[in-house]
């Protein structure tokens, strides 16, 4: 697991936050925008949105030793979140379903595929009809749910909350909804990328990406399209504009989410693609206070599609474009999908 770069940093932060005194206090960690993968729509066990974890904006009670603790702990707790057995890493697959009756198993035959010796060769059908699956088990399959045997049963998806989980051995699966798609979600506890993940690497901290910005309200909040890496989009609400500055040159970049609970920023820049993710990162940020924020850069994350290739993720919007290179937060990890 790569070595968080704080301790290589703790002596040089100082004389950065001398020349940072017009910068608040605001420890930001993850949200999400809406029916779509971020770090928290689908799993609550992958919800970066842990209220502990945040500051109140407040310039006064800023601490140097207290932030990079937290930064830590931060970064530490969301490695264990990804690796969890729950977590993005043990995402083995997403299978589409076609309306009516669909076969799953690890059987080249079925019309969902299971990985191999990970399910027996014909498990069940999964059924769709009218927006509702439902699955029906083969006999002796081992299907559970909550520890009881499955036999046949309507499940919910995850567009109202949590989703109906299925246990089969090593691996949980459930129904998704995208839009107007429908699929099934499996996770294996087992998958490779999740006993062999070394953790994310970062940029070292840097108190100059701790950014304030002017949160703007709109009028009326506005209806916006926000892409995903399916080619399609989902409906959000911008709320407002958020303005700031870096080294001396203006910026702006429009969130989701409500003012009064927190906003969610997914943001590209000229680091993508190159030592960052190339579909952008994710940014979370606390509830506007006199109309500022704190912009922590430094907790930029990746989206869930980093690390398997069955994720739904989010991308930036023009508006969420940022023409120079934001060298902090998370950098590019190996297993890069998408």
């Amino acid at each position: 697991m790569n070595r968080s770069p704080i301790a290589t940093r703790r002596r040089t932060v100082s004389h950065l936050l001398a020349s940072l005194s017009c910068l608040a206090a605001l420890i930001v960690v993850g949200c999400s925008p809406g029916a779509i993968d971020s770090a928290t729509t689908e799993d609550p066990a992958n919800d970066d949105t842990a209220t502990s974890d945040t500051a109140t904006f407040d310039t006064a009670t800023f601490d140097e030793g207290s932030y990079l603790e937290e930064f830590e702990a931060w970064h530490r707790k969301r490695d264990e979140r990804l690796q969890a057995e729950g977590g993005w890493l043990s995402v083995a697959g997403l299978y589409w379903l076609a309306d009516g009756e669909n076969r799953f198993g690890t059987a080249l035959d079925n019309d969902v595929v299971f990985p191999p010796a990970t399910a027996p060769a014909h498990a069940g059908t999964f059924l769709l009809a009218d927006g509702v699956v439902t699955v029906r088990a083969e006999s002796g399959a081992a299907i559970t749910r909550d520890g009881e045997p499955v036999t046949e049963l309507a499940l919910d998806t995850d567009a109202k909350g949590e989703p109906t989980e299925l246990r089969l051995g090593n691996l949980t699966f459930y129904p998704i909804k995208r839009v107007d798609r429908m699929g099934i979600r499996l996770k294996d506890s087992e998958r490779a990328e999740r006993k062999n993940f070394r953790g994310n690497e970062l940029y070292p901290v840097d108190l100059a990406w701790r950014v304030e910005a002017r949160f703007e309200p709109y009028p009326e909040p506005k209806a916006i399209k926000i892409p995903n890496i399916l080619g399609t989009e989902f409906d959000a609400t911008a709320p407002g504009m958020l303005f700031f500055e870096v080294a001396g040159e203006s910026f702006q970049l429009e969130p989701t989410g409500e003012p009064e609970e927190g906003l969610f920023v997914v943001f590209g820049d000229a680091t993508n693609g190159l030592e960052t993710y190339g579909g952008g990162r994710f940014l979370a940020v606390d509830a506007p206070v006199d109309g500022k924020v704190i912009l922590d850069f430094n907790r930029a994350y990746n989206p869930p599609c980093v690390f398997t290739p069955f994720a739904t993720c989010p991308l930036p919007t023009r508006e969420a474009k940022l023409a120079i290179e934001v060298r902090a937060g998370e950098k590019m990890y190996g297993y890069a999908h998408h």
